[in-house]
């Protein structure tokens, strides 16, 4: 009979139906009337269980081991409010005839566990939901939120970390595959007992009301239907009531219990138990220290000597056991013995590693990204970029070295130059960004920040909202590139930080299959090539390519003889690739804009150079000029046109970098770099005071 009961109960339990039956009997015991019998049978499997499910947590050896306790937790939560609603319904009808009108469980927890005294009962009781609601209940609760929390953080990490251990080779892709629903299970653990763990508290609370409102019907029904006594109503009802909530609340604790338990484990291969004994115990000299401790205090007079004297000794012998065991040496086999491992190979030059030229580093939330398998088009964005680069500056850009940084946040990338960070932004991948060009015609909402290229203000917004943001005049792209398009102006604001001597060597080498004899001439008879490589990298430092390598070398070649110096060798090229210049600043028009010095500024500049030490400003001075520059770039940018300010050539390097990162937008160029088929015409004139003449 038994095995056929079990066999019909596997049965439902594998059409899955074990679930729907269960739930069915338990809405039947809120809505039928249950005989006294069953409610005993109830009640003892209700505790039974409560049993059976901490004993489970504490023997699982991790929390994993366990799953089902979320699922297991509601249904007993389920099962106990579904029996104090048929108990009470029992209570309330037959607590007249006596303190067994509820069945044998309910009377013995009310007369026996109390003695029979609805007060003691009720003391009990309230203690019981205290311990029960504001201790165990409220910290596990608390203890799940932050394990849910943190679990969920944690699952990026972890699973990079998993890729980073098969991408070495590790681990295999099964094993890969195991660790990562291992993940899954556990953020779906946690998950679930935050959720469970509100069930739980909700259960305390329902005792509390539960228990008021049995009292008081109790009292109603057995004075006013019954005519009872208030005191005889008051102790059957009380007794009654208190005996039900006692079998609710010792079970609803040990549920509590087991939740609090499994949500402070950890992960470890060993049950509760050994790790408690284990950590606990393992320095006897803890144990030793408490059982002084213990004997000390059971020799003052007045004390139970008995008790602190007995759990003294028993401690201290245990001590001493567990000090004799860690003296005893152990037999340690020896091993065969082994061949002489060979000596490690001591460090070379193979072991320091080079920095890359060029590094972005991105957090894990935009992996996806970078990475062709998920769709992410960053990688060929980013070789275009390279590509454009290379045909404009004239030189080969090196690739960019791209990794993963779980250092950075989630959503933050950060860009390096020789090893060295020079822009780290945060972008979000799920949204795109509307860039505000200068003049646009409406509000988004959105997260306000700022274009990581140009710094121009801009606003992260959703998808669906690209259309409108481009109706009202912002420009919209999206995170990769925006990404892009910052490496693509860092590169071309450091563009001469990357350019090397092997770079200039390899230019040099081109140009020779064409021109052998200008190469030949040029290095290293006339120049070394440190200083050809420093030419470049002055021209470059000024937004200027180096596509027209041969003229550069020519002009190079001519000037050699005469002087070595950089920076005069850098203004001879640009006088001689002036064209090139102009035509990059202001296209094809015939007539150039240009803002000018006053005669006696330019003096006083002149002079300042030609000072022992000179170089540099007066301070006044260069604040009124800077003043004074930085207005008329703007009224030309007002007016849609290129600043372009146009000084002597002894003077020309000097302002050059004065101005460089003050005011970007401004090129300084010489009148000797003007060509002689450009018109120029003066839009202002910047006098020693500061004024601006139109």
């Amino acid at each position: 009979m038994e095995q056929a009961g079990a066999l019909n109960i596997r049965e439902l339990t594998r059409n899955g139906m074990g679930t729907p039956v269960l739930m069915v009997m338990m809405l039947s015991m809120m809505v039928l009337p249950l005989p006294t019998i069953m409610l005993d049978m109830l009640f003892t499997f209700n505790i039974s269980l409560a049993m059976v499910v901490i004993l489970a947590g504490i023997y699982s050896r991790k929390p994993l081991d366990f799953a089902a306790f979320p699922t297991v937790l509601l249904i007993a939560t389920l099962l106990r409010l579904g029996l104090n609603v048929a108990s009470t319904r029992v209570v309330l009808l037959n607590g007249h005839t006596g303190t067994d009108a509820a069945g044998q469980v309910i009377k013995a927890f009310g007369e026996f566990v109390v003695g029979g005294n609805y007060t003691v009962g009720l003391v009990v009781f309230i203690i019981l939901v205290i311990i029960n609601f504001v201790v165990v209940t409220k910290g596990a609760g608390r203890v799940s939120e932050v394990s849910a929390r943190f679990t969920l953080d944690a699952m990026p990490g972890k699973q990079m970390a998993i890729d980073a251990d098969l991408n070495a080779g590790i681990i295999n892709q099964d094993e890969a595959r195991e660790r990562r629903e291992e993940i899954m299970r556990e953020a779906d653990f946690y998950g679930a007992m935050d959720g469970a763990s509100k069930f739980v508290r909700g259960d305390a609370i329902a005792g509390i009301l539960i228990l008021i409102i049995n009292i008081v019907g109790g009292l109603s029904i057995g004075i006013i239907q019954h005519d009872m006594a208030f005191s005889d109503a008051m102790r059957n009802y009380t007794l009654l009531t208190i005996g039900d909530g006692l079998v609710a609340q010792i079970p609803s604790l040990v549920l509590s219990s087991a939740a609090a338990i499994m949500v402070t484990r950890i992960s470890s291969a060993q049950d509760m138990g050994s790790q408690i004994l284990h950590q606990l115990f393992a320095d006897p000299r803890s144990l030793a220290v408490t059982s002084a401790v213990l004997g000390a205090i059971g020799l003052i007079p007045g004390m139970p000597n008995f008790a602190f004297l007995l759990l003294a000794t028993i401690g201290g012998s245990s001590a001493w056991y567990m000090m004799q065991r860690q003296r005893v040496p152990e037999i340690v086999v020896q091993p065969k013995e082994e061949a002489p491992a060979p000596e490690s190979v001591d460090l070379g030059w193979d072991d320091v590693v080079p920095v890359d030229p060029i590094g972005l580093e991105v957090g894990y939330r935009l992996i996806p990204l970078v990475d062709k398998t998920q769709g992410g088009q960053l990688m060929g964005r980013i070789k275009g970029i390279r590509r454009k680069l290379t045909q404009e500056l004239g030189f080969l850009i090196s690739p960019v070295h791209i990794r993963d940084n779980l250092d950075l946040p989630p959503s933050t990338y950060r860009i390096s130059l020789m090893g060295v960070p020079v822009g780290e932004t945060e972008v979000h991948p799920e949204r795109e960004l509307a860039i505000n060009p200068g003049q646009v015609f409406g509000e988004l909402a959105g997260i306000r920040t700022v274009d990581p290229a140009f710094g121009l203000k801009a606003i992260w917004i959703e998808a669906d909202q690209r259309e409108q943001a481009q109706t009202l005049g912002y420009t919209v792209v999206d995170a990769s590139t925006v990404i892009a398009t910052h490496l693509s102006q860092v590169i071309q604001t450091h563009a001469h930080e990357l350019l090397g001597r092997e770079d200039v060597q390899q230019l040099l080498d081109n140009l020779a299959k064409s021109s052998p004899k200008l190469v030949e001439s040029l290095v290293p008879e006339a120049l070394p090539l440190g200083v050809i490589v420093k030419v470049l990298q002055n021209l470059l430092e000024e937004n200027i390519p180096i596509r027209d390598i041969r003229s550069i070398a020519e002009t190079l070649a001519d000037y050699a003889p005469s002087s070595h110096d950089p920076d005069m060798l850098t203004n001879v090229v640009r006088a001689a690739i002036s064209r090139s210049i102009v035509q990059q600043i202001n296209g094809m028009e015939p007539e150039l804009p240009i803002i000018t010095l006053d005669p006696a500024l330019e003096q006083i500049l002149q002079d300042s150079i030609q000072m022992p030490g000179g170089g540099g400003f007066e301070p006044g001075l260069a604040e009124r000029l800077l003043r004074s520059l930085s207005e008329a770039v703007q009224q030309q940018e007002t007016a849609g046109q290129v600043a372009v300010l146009v000084v002597s050539a002894p003077i020309r390097t000097l302002l050059a970098r004065f101005a460089r990162g003050k005011i970007p937008s401004l090129h300084v160029l010489s009148f000797n770099e003007i060509p002689d088929n450009r018109q120029i015409r003066i839009v202002a004139t910047i006098s020693n005071n500061g004024q601006i003449n139109q």
